[in-house]
């Protein structure tokens, strides 16, 4: 906009009449008012850009009209125009919004500066506004902006398929979305913003958190980890969990955890277990022809013994035949157990136990066994391992199994020069894990039969092995939440390592 339009207000008709000529002859267009009375009129009716009055005028004054027009628009430009001896007026008009003043008579140089600076007040005044609306407009898109965002993020956290949790600085929840709700068992409205850390997780849990928090260094992705806790409603649910610790300047500001449940994937992992499991046995059952062949030979060659011993009275042909029959009954009742429990699903039973006495229990049941083929059973059994809450019965068989495995490995090497023998080791570690080593130095397998070794009915001992021993410990183990590794050579031997989570005997 430019400033084109003056109002010019003076009693004396000759001052008018040459202001406007003047001003005229410069470009403006000039709206003439001879009262202080008519220049408010034709203000409010002309709405001109500047106005310069006198400030001595019967009636209304130019003073008086001053304060009128900025009652009207505070903005306007207004010029005063004030004879020697009105100091104190002029004065009283600039405290009252006057942009300038020029002195009688009126000069064109000093008219020029004037309005030149009333113009450029004008036009900062525009420019501002200007700049106002814009930054007004910007921050109201931004405003829109961000809440946009905010509920877009909202949407999304409510929605989530995930459990969110946030805690702010002081471990108060600040985010509590509904799938946190359904696992937690816990209404928003109870936690969010009411209950800390502490109260919603278990110590454990909470814990955990808190430890990754104090690590200050952010890494690249959140590590997710697996593990069972209970609801507020008891319910046992187990969890794939991650966390982002939120740091500013290295301050700790808060944190975000994320939880999967994955009740539903366990469901048909096991379920998926359990049909390839009675899928093997079903193969098993029909490849067991020749193992029962073997055990049925077996037992008719022993009670034909006893048959002769019993006709001819001989003491000792009765004893060797019912040593057999003894020998392959056992054989029914091992195959008979591998078969019900490689079938069935079992849950492990803790109790509080040693495992370096199971350990003890295992080589005292086969060192007499092993002695007679001159296999040596030596142990080297950490004594910081003290009692544990495991399952007895998993760690016993288990280990019965794979060192009688390590035997039949000493018993086929074809290399007699060696003196066989078999090392059974345990350690622990801090993250409660208990390991289990049984090393041999036999016959070692090839790298196909390594990866064959816990297929349903693959055996490397022929008709005389069903191939369900390993398959009994592996799945024991894994009942046990555990899980098996094995490292083998051939010609120099094979190391099976079990690595089984446990309880504290506190915990039960």
């Amino acid at each position: 906009m430019s400033a084109n339009k003056i109002l010019i207000v003076d009693d004396e008709e000759i001052i008018v009449r040459l202001l406007s000529m003047s001003l005229k002859s410069d470009g403006y267009e000039t709206v003439p008012a001879y009262n202080g009375e008519q220049g408010l009129e034709l203000f409010q009716s002309e709405s001109p850009d500047i106005v310069i009055t006198d400030i001595k005028m019967p009636g209304m004054d130019g003073l008086e009209l001053l304060k009128k027009i900025k009652e009207i628009d505070s903005e306007k430009e207004v010029i005063i125009v004030t004879g020697h001896g009105d100091i104190d007026s002029t004065i009283v008009a600039l405290q009252h919004g006057a942009s300038d003043f020029i002195n009688k008579p009126v000069r064109d140089e000093a008219l020029s500066i004037a309005l030149e600076r009333a113009k450029t007040k004008i036009e900062i005044r525009e420019k501002l506004a200007e700049y106002t609306e814009n930054l007004e407009h910007k921050i109201k898109e931004a405003t829109e902006e961000i809440r946009r965002k905010s509920n877009f993020q909202k949407l999304l956290i409510k929605s989530s398929n995930d459990a969110i949790v946030a805690f702010d600085h002081n471990w108060k929840v600040v985010v509590y979305n509904p799938e946190a709700a359904r696992i937690f068992g816990a209404k928003a409205i109870d936690v969010r913003k009411k209950m800390t850390i502490d109260d919603l997780y278990s110590p454990e849990l909470a814990k955990l958190f808190k430890n990754e928090a104090e690590n200050k260094e952010d890494p690249a992705s959140p590590l997710w980890k697996e593990t069972h806790f209970k609801s507020k409603n008891g319910r046992d649910i187990p969890v794939r969990f991650a966390s982002n610790v939120l740091h500013k300047h290295d301050e700790f500001m808060g944190t975000v955890n994320f939880f999967q449940d994955l009740t539903e994937i366990k469901r048909l992992e096991k379920e998926l277990v359990q049909s390839e499991r009675l899928a093997a046995v079903g193969q098993t059952v029909s490849g067991l022809a020749h193992y029962v062949k073997n055990i049925l030979i077996g037992l008719k060659g022993g009670s034909y013994v006893v048959d002769v011993g019993l006709k001819k009275n001989d003491t000792d042909k009765l004893k060797t035949g019912w040593q057999t029959i003894k020998k392959n009954i056992k054989r029914v009742a091992d195959l008979t157990q591998d078969l019900l429990t490689y079938s069935k699903e079992r849950e492990p039973e803790y109790e509080s136990c040693s495992p370096n006495e199971i350990i003890k229990e295992v080589i005292d049941l086969i060192e007499n066994v092993a002695a007679s083929h001159d296999i040596g059973i030596v142990s080297d059994l950490d004594e910081t391992i003290s009692e544990m809450s495991l399952d007895p019965q998993t760690l016993h068989r288990s280990l019965l199994n794979l060192v009688n495995n390590a035997m039949d490995a000493c018993l086929e090497d074809e290399d007699t020069s060696k003196k066989h023998k078999i090392m059974i080791k345990t350690y622990q570690k801090k993250d409660n894990r208990l390991f289990l080593e049984v090393e041999d130095n036999g016959c070692g397998m090839t790298q196909e039969t390594k990866e064959q070794l816990f297929d349903p009915l693959f055996s490397t001992k022929g008709g005389k092995g069903t191939g369900l021993g390993l398959l009994v410990t592996q799945k024991l183990i894994e009942e046990h939440k555990g899980r098996i590794e094995t490292a083998t050579q051939l010609g120099k031997g094979t190391t099976f390592t079990i690595q089984i989570p446990y309880k504290s005997s506190n915990q039960g």
